[in-house]
Formats: structure tokens, C-alpha cells, sequence
């Protein structure tokens, strides 16, 4: 299983080759607002647990089980991202909170999140009388402070 370090770079190396067909050492490097050096330290590593196949001065491509694990790490990322957006997370707050809270949730809670997730898209009823659970929360706490 990559750290949590390494999913974040596998998180970015797979958007990057989704979007612009490659990743280069540079463009992960301005995303994740390192160093190049850390970015080639870190493939060198990607390429011994076989994430990705590395050859110096050439760059590097995914291997079937980096992108496996890419794709998934994505999926995590959007679903709590559209979980946050469904509980009413301000959105200047959604990206931070799930870089914080990601990779520290078990898959089956990232599962049971999906569920949540369903359950409340299903039924956009479901979301109105969530806000209306929060406004009276609101109100009332107003009320104390």
C-alpha cells in the first residue's frame, strides 16, 4: 500500500496523463509545490514498488496497477469533495478539509461515504431538509452565543 505521500503523486501523475496524455517532473512538481528533486526521488521510489516505470532522462509512465490505484485515489478525492459540498462545507474550506481527512479514512469508510453520497443524489428532498437541519442548528447556537 503507497503512503500517503505517495498516493498524493500518484493522485497528480494520473490526472496529469488523463489530461494532458503525460506528467512531466515539472508539471507534478508546481502541483504539489515541491522541488524537482523530491518529485524524481519520489518516482525513483514509485518505480520500485511498481507503480510506475521510471528510466532516467526518458520520464516515466504508470504501470496497469499505478493507474489502478491512480484512478482510485481520484475517485476518493471527488467523492469527499461532492460529500463536503452535500453537508454544506463552504467551498473555500472543501479542498483543504479533504487533503486533511483523505488519507486517513479506510476504504470501507470511503464506501460508506459513497453510500451517503447516493443516498443524498438520489433524492435532491433529502439535501432541502438537511439545510433545514443546519439553519435551525444555526439559529439556535446564535441564540446561546
Amino acid at each position: 500500500m503507497p503512503t500517503p505521500s505517495m498516493e498524493d503523486y500518484l493522485e497528480r501523475i494520473y490526472l496529469l496523463i488523463e489530461d494532458k496524455g503525460y506528467a512531466r517532473v515539472s508539471d507534478i512538481a508546481e502541483a504539489l509545490d515541491v522541488h524537482p528533486s523530491s518529485v524524481t526521488k519520489m518516482v525513483q521510489k514509485l518505480d520500485q514498488t511498481e507503480y510506475v516505470i521510471y528510466e532516467k532522462y526518458r520520464g516515466f509512465v504508470l504501470t496497469p496497477k499505478g493507474k489502478k490505484v491512480g484512478k482510485r485515489l481520484v475517485y476518493r478525492h471527488d467523492l469527499l469533495e461532492e460529500f463536503m459540498r452535500i453537508i454544506g462545507v463552504s467551498n473555500e474550506n472543501i479542498y483543504q478539509d479533504v487533503e486533511g481527512i483523505e488519507h486517513h479514512l479506510s476504504w470501507d469508510a470511503i464506501d460508506r461515504i459513497g453510500d451517503l453520497v447516493q443516498y443524498f443524489e438520489e433524492d435532491k428532498n433529502r439535501v432541502e431538509i438537511l439545510r433545514k437541519v443546519q439553519k435551525k442548528n444555526e439559529t439556535e447556537n446564535n441564540k446561546i452565543n
